[in-house]
């Protein structure tokens, strides 16, 4: 089965910077589309980004020209860079993909991001 696996999370500074890895164990130019939820204490999951086989990726109005999506397809490996954090966007970060061929969703373990001074 396909497998992504997360990393990069932690404790940053409000204003400071972090960067999320999500790494498939297939290639991911087989998913239609994979993205980015986070999930904050007593709050519902919400997406943050979305990037797709072609075209612009999606962001929440939140993180809009906060955060930058992006791919490696030689690494199998799907980027979120976090700039200009804000303690509200401290959640757990869940890497997520869907697989057409199989018509499976996909998720992460999650990844904890703090942000606090």
């Amino acid at each position: 089965q396909v497998q992504l696996v997360e990393s990069g999370g932690g404790l940053a500074q409000p204003g400071g910077s972090l960067r999320l890895s999500c790494t498939s164990s297939e290639n991911i130019f087989r998913f239609a589309h994979m993205g980015w939820y986070r999930q904050a204490p007593g709050k519902q999951r919400e997406l943050v980004a979305r990037m797709f086989r072609v075209g612009s990726p999606n962001y929440a109005d939140s993180v809009k020209g906060r955060f930058t999506i992006s791919r490696d397809n030689s690494k199998n490996t799907m980027y979120l860079q976090m700039n200009s954090l804000k303690p509200e966007d401290t959640a757990v970060y869940y890497c997520n993909a869907f697989d057409p061929s199989g018509d499976l969703e996909l998720w992460g373990q999650g990844t904890l991001v703090t942000v606090s001074s």
